[in-house]
């Protein structure tokens, strides 16, 4: 009687086992943040913390959550090659201050190197996945103080 439930348990050990194994092999791969970052963008929020804007004794922050349907739409490209495209798209449709970059990533880091204002932007991104797309975090002089301290945390969209 112990040798039928023994074997009776150890029949069932190896059913969930095989369960167990057939669900990890199912498992849908991780991509790479190189590989999530290829195709097209939407910022639909953003946040530039200055904690000493323009070497100012106070602080300012810049918020915008893109909710107004009024309002105009950051978007990017991000191609395979390494190369992107920003731009910024207004309420009719017609894209105006478009900049072209070149963008790599190294384990939850983006780095992208733009023209912008006459001055050339090396940004260092961290990125966390979301379930719409990502968001993105960089320290940097946005305020061209000189001062490495402006925070800004923006949110993206996949576009499809």
């Amino acid at each position: 009687m112990k040798s039928n439930f023994f074997s009776a348990i150890l029949i069932i050990g190896l059913v969930f086992a095989a369960c167990k194994q057939e669900k990890k092999e199912t498992k849908t791969p991780k991509i790479t943040l190189q590989e999530y970052m290829v195709g097209n963008w939407e910022t639909s929020y953003i946040k530039i913390e200055y904690p000493t804007y323009q070497k100012a004794d106070s602080s300012f922050v810049f918020e915008d959550d893109f909710s107004n349907p009024n309002s105009g739409r950051a978007q990017s490209e991000y191609k395979n090659d390494g190369t992107f495209k920003a731009w910024f798209k207004q309420p009719d449709g017609t894209k105006v201050g478009e900049t072209n970059g070149k963008w790599k990533t190294k384990g939850d880091s983006l780095y992208v190197d733009y023209p912008y204002l006459g001055k050339t932007v090396q940004a260092w991104y961290s990125i966390e996945k979301t379930k719409e797309g990502f968001e993105g975090k960089v320290i940097y002089d946005w305020d061209d103080d000189k001062e490495f301290d402006d925070i800004l945390i923006m949110k993206s969209k996949k576009l499809q």
